[in-house]
């Protein structure tokens, strides 16, 4: 069976992990690494963890849990860890507090995508999804307002970060040598992203769009708590990959647009 490694990057987050921990344990399909890394936190977060990883070696689900914690220099340092670790053939990001919207969501990715009938090598690069957003107790608001295309490419990111970070899943082979580049404090995933997807143009693998809502998003975190740093170090994300003059052009029109709102 194609594995599925699950990164939840953790610190002082007791109020909402249990949501994300519960939404995992459930998932129907069995093959199912869940590594969380902690920064060392000093609250019950830690607790939390290991009482849900006990659960999980107590059952027959298929599931693997791995809990680590210790000081880190920031979420994408933490990130990186998680890469280092997985050892599944896909990596995907789930932040304390964000969830699978059903206990069936990566049975369904793996069948959707025919993950099991391909060899290893043959696999998409990425697959990719919608996106809900919900409020800190987990209930549903509305969909993400950028909607993914069906036919990525790491062009499309031109236009804005078009698929959730938690809904991006990456090959963990490609991903392992695509670090995050923690010089970004708050878009180091719109870099990766794109960074994965250009990886994938030069092996020619495909991007395959699930056609499905793959992830709930919770809408509070570093990039709405530091929301004008944020588009700052994005605008330089851009930059860097689609040159100064096209990033210049379309940020206007961004602009432009949001007037017609």
């Amino acid at each position: 069976m194609t594995k599925f490694t699950v990164v939840t990057i953790t610190y002082n987050a007791e109020d909402v992990l249990q949501r994300t921990l519960d939404s995992v344990q459930t998932q129907t399909y069995e093959d199912v690494e869940h590594l969380i890394i902690d920064g060392a936190s000093t609250d019950g977060t830690l607790a939390l963890a290991e009482a849900y990883k006990a659960r999980s070696d107590a059952s027959d689900n298929g599931h693997k849990v791995i809990v680590r914690s210790e000081p880190d220099d920031g979420i994408y340092h933490a990130m990186n860890k998680g890469l280092t670790q997985a050892s599944g053939d896909y990596v995907m990001f789930m932040n304390a507090g964000d969830s699978f919207p059903h206990t069936d969501t990566l049975e369904q990715i793996a069948h959707r995508c025919h993950l099991n009938e391909l060899p290893t090598d043959s696999l998409p690069a990425v697959l990719y999804g919608n996106t809900d957003i919900v409020d800190s107790h987990g209930q549903y608001l509305h969909p993400r307002r950028l909607q993914p295309p069906a036919k990525l490419t790491w062009r499309s990111f031109r236009q804005g970060m078009l698929v959730c970070h938690q809904a991006f899943y990456a090959r963990t082979d490609i991903a392992k040598n695509l670090q995050y580049d923690t010089q970004y404090k708050y878009s180091a995933d719109v870099d990766w992203c794109i960074r994965v997807m250009k990886e994938a143009e030069r092996l020619g693998l495909p991007l395959f769009n699930i056609g499905m809502v793959v992830a709930n998003y919770t809408e509070e975190g570093a990039t709405t708590r530091h929301h004008r740093e944020s588009l700052r170090e994005r605008y330089r994300v851009m930059a860097h990959h689609y040159g100064q003059l096209s990033t210049f052009f379309m940020h206007g029109w961004f602009a432009v647009r949001s007037l017609f709102r």
